[in-house]
């Protein structure tokens, strides 16, 4: 396996596990972690005759705080790097879609952002009581692309996604576990991570063809019900990051954070 800074990624009995590895930064999106995420899921994707299930987890108190404030102001500046990372979501989004194998998210604690749009695009999802999930791309200025209009609308409901992706408010894990969102609750952190990767090897147990010809299904249906939506709102988000509202909403907010 390849080396990584941001994550760890293994195999072993075949379940895959990527795991982001930075709690002190709260596992955001910066340009390394967007960098590495995608090239981590298609290195997974090379190996997929040894893999039955994937499990995405976090260190730390947060899942993943999202994208990151500065790269978006570079992003703002620099047109390769905008280019850049729209491929590099666009490369996660489909790579999570369309994965062979099952993908599970234990999410122990907030997943914000890009970190949302990530385990609505999961196959299962096991979160703990507690955590919070909130896509507030709009409270930048930006569009939810980066698979928010996928996740959120196949999960929850269109009504209901409109209703979080237009005023970016939070919900808890209980709340996504009654919308749908969130599939299997937990009630302490800690329990996250087992319980996920308890339900990945009944997974790995099982007649890989039949898995695996579920799991295609899957996303042949996401792709026709979302596909085109989903490049829409990438597209309209990369428009809207090139602009003079998301430069200084974006500055205020760092302002008052720092």
């Amino acid at each position: 396996m390849n080396h990584y800074s941001a994550l760890s990624v293994g195999v072993s009995e075949a379940i895959a596990h990527i795991r982001f590895t930075r709690p002190d930064l709260h596992n955001r999106f910066d340009e390394l972690a967007h960098t590495e995420f995608p090239k981590a899921l298609a290195e997974l994707a090379t190996r997929e005759d040894d893999i039955a299930a994937l499990v995405i987890s976090a260190e730390g108190k947060s899942f993943s705080a999202g994208g990151d404030l500065e790269m978006m102001l570079r992003a703002n500046r620099s047109e390769e790097l905008l280019e850049r990372i729209f491929r590099e979501g666009e490369a996660i989004i489909d790579s999570l879609v369309g994965a062979p194998y099952p993908i599970i998210a234990a999410v122990q604690g907030a997943a914000i952002g890009l970190g949302a749009s990530v385990i609505g695009c999961c196959d299962i999802v096991v979160a703990a009581r507690g955590a919070k999930i909130a896509d507030p791309h709009v409270v930048l200025g930006l569009v939810a692309g980066d698979g928010g209009v996928l996740g959120w609308s196949q999960s929850v409901g269109i009504m209901r996604a409109k209703r979080y992706l237009l005023t970016g408010d939070a919900i808890s894990a209980e709340d996504a576990c009654a919308m749908g969102l969130v599939s299997d609750l937990v009630n302490h952190p800690d329990e996250v991570l087992p319980a996920a990767m308890a339900l990945a090897t009944r997974i790995a147990k099982l007649p890989r063809g039949g898995v695996r010809g579920t799991k295609k299904a899957f996303a042949k249906l996401s792709r026709d019900l979302y596909g085109a939506a989903c490049a829409l709102s990438t597209a309209y988000e990369m428009h809207a990051l090139r602009g003079e509202e998301v430069r200084r909403t974006v500055e205020a907010l760092r302002r008052r954070r720092d």
